[in-house]
């Protein structure tokens, strides 16, 4: 690895990352001695970068650095248009025209090599024998999610039995053969799960969920035992 590839290595793995990150792990992820790492920092800090820290303490990216040139690895354009063709097999064309527009934008500013590689990349995603979805449902409650407010949905269960609900979603699970809402059910007065191919009717409600969607996430991982992320 150069020089200039470690040194963006290193700040992409500081972008990954919302809290103070030790110069051990800095260093063992990256393959290099505490000594090359420290001096990449002191490096980077004369450029501009604003990372705060210093041994013993971690280290961490301060919000708003931007990276001058839009650059690639080939594995990240991989990665990049897998993506955007996973999203364009589901039946959503609104998540599906979104994914478009973004690699249309990001292949804007390559350069012609690399953009070559991004309309050329043949990694391929079967179609999907998902359950149909309402888009309009879908599409509903990625905006509730994001806005933070209650939703009241008509539900109908395994059994067959259509209960009317009001939940405060914070998650939409992707899964190859069915897509799951994740929200507190004021009915059950916990976390529930629901198919949203079962999500009959739904409608926002002017309400605001009462716990932020960053505190349902976290209480949610708790009670399934998983383990907290930097990114959710």
């Amino acid at each position: 690895m150069t020089r200039s590839a470690r040194l963006l290595a290193l700040i992409q793995t500081l972008r990954r990352h919302r809290h103070p990150v030790t110069g051990d792990a800095l260093a063992s992820g990256l393959g290099i001695s505490l000594r090359t790492l420290y001096r990449d920092i002191a490096t980077l800090q004369s450029q501009g970068a604003q990372i705060d820290g210093a041994p013993g303490q971690g280290y961490m990216l301060r919000e708003g650095f931007v990276l001058p040139p839009l650059m690639f690895t080939l594995e990240e354009i991989e990665a990049l248009v897998l993506g955007s063709r996973w999203v364009n097999s589901r039946e959503d064309p609104s998540l599906a025209s979104a994914a478009r527009d973004a690699l249309a934008k990001i292949g804007a500013v390559l350069p012609p090599h690399l953009r070559h590689e991004l309309d050329t990349t043949t990694l391929m995603v079967g179609r999907s024998d998902a359950p149909g979805l309402d888009r309009d449902v879908m599409a509903l409650l990625r905006k509730a999610i994001r806005s933070e407010h209650k939703v009241q949905i008509q539900y109908r269960d395994l059994q067959d039995s259509v209960t009317d609900r009001i939940v405060w979603p914070f998650a939409l699970g992707f899964f190859d053969q069915v897509q799951v809402l994740v929200a507190w059910c004021e009915l059950r007065g916990t976390h529930r799960h629901f198919r949203a191919d079962r999500i009959e009717q739904a409608q926002v409600l002017e309400e605001r969920s009462p716990r932020r969607r960053t505190v349902l996430i976290r209480d949610w991982r708790q009670q399934q035992g998983l383990p907290a992320t930097d990114g959710i």
